[in-house]
């Protein structure tokens, strides 16, 4: 019998995203939560038990996927997946678990030390085969609060170069670059400034969510994360460590200066995705009919892409069967959707 509802999870090292959705493919509700992996391991355990809670959902099938077994917190992405999977069997005893494992499809929890490869970050992949079987042909971009995911699908079929992150590295299909946790020294070596070229310092006093803050694009729900000094999150603050990286106090410059600045850095994060998404069209057969697909909560900058490369541009919400009043937002939670929705596909299959 095909189980009522299923519950995707995305376990990442910085953020816990879960997606409750019924048997029928509709999205009921997301939920993204703070859990810095890096800070242990009882951020995760708390973040599962508020998830079962809101959803109501302890003894549904639950579909996992990860990334957060690369948090230092383990010493091997082996250990990370055992004991991020055993965690989860243990908080969800009375519910099915399945890890997903891309191309050898679900895999029980027991499987975990075994296919630990298989296993390991491969949330993208759930969420560009989930894009690959509501298109012919697009160009899947994931921005997220830490990094991007630039994918092709074709035919029905993800076209990716590489399989694992080192790959996927080499191959520019994953970009250390999101809208809230990055360095602002990983955008750019120099800023301009009162019509000067400032060299940035090389500390971690401001991250993009200080930028995106400044621009009013950062969406509200998506800035849960503490600052880089632990200080506000108001515009006030965000500025006054966007100056710390130029050695300067905020007195230093306007509101007008600091937001161009911000706008600045910006402009340098999109560019490295453009040329990435350029590198991936000179090397695919991408028609010019295809369409950039965009998600995560940094999609804001996906759309922008897709204007500037001359693309139809698509939200991953449209292709998502949700009520967007109830169910919050979906698209920024694409892995946990995609993994539930690839989870209640095969269970259907193997039921019918």
């Amino acid at each position: 019998m095909l189980p009522e509802h299923f519950v995707g999870w995305d376990l990442g090292g910085a953020h816990l995203k879960a997606a409750h959705m019924d048997a029928q493919g509709h999205v009921l509700s997301v939920l993204q939560l703070p859990c810095p992996l890096w800070q242990g391991l009882e951020p995760l355990r708390e973040g599962i038990d508020r998830v079962v809670d809101r959803f109501e959902c302890s003894e549904s099938h639950h579909a996992i996927t990860m990334t957060g077994e690369l948090a230092d917190l383990f010493s091997s992405r082996v250990e990370g997946v055992r004991t991020l999977t055993g965690i989860m069997a243990e908080r969800l005893a009375h519910g099915t678990i399945s890890l997903f494992a891309g191309a050898q499809g679900f895999l029980q929890p027991k499987d975990a030390r075994s296919h630990a490869e298989a296993i390991a970050s491969n949330n993208w992949l759930a969420s560009a085969t989930f894009v690959a079987q509501c298109l012919p042909q697009a160009l899947f971009i994931d921005i997220g609060s830490t990094t991007t995911d630039v994918v092709l699908t074709s035919e029905g079929q993800v076209a990716a170069c590489g399989r694992n992150d080192n790959e996927r590295l080499r191959c520019g299909e994953l970009l250390y670059t999101g809208v809230v946790r990055t360095p602002l020294m990983a955008l750019a070596r120099e800023a301009p400034f009162a019509g000067e070229w400032v060299p940035l310092m090389a500390e971690n006093f401001a991250v993009t969510a200080d930028i995106y803050r400044l621009t009013s694009e950062l969406p509200e729900h998506a800035d849960i994360l503490a600052s880089a000094d632990n200080e506000p999150k108001t515009i006030m603050a965000s500025a006054r460590r966007l100056a710390r990286m130029l050695g300067l106090d905020l007195d230093a410059g306007s509101p007008g200066q600091w937001r161009r600045l911000a706008a600045y850095f910006s402009r340098q994060q999109l560019n490295s995705i453009e040329q990435t998404c350029d590198l991936h069209t000179a090397r695919n057969s991408l028609s010019d009919e295809a369409p950039l697909v965009g998600a995560g909560v940094g999609r804001f900058l996906a759309e922008r892409l897709a204007r500037r490369l001359g693309r139809p541009y698509i939200d991953l919400q449209s292709l998502l069967n949700t009520d967007l009043l109830l169910a919050g937002h979906p698209a920024d939670c694409a892995p946990a959707v995609a993994v539930a929705d690839l989870a209640r596909r095969a269970v259907r299959d193997t039921t019918c």
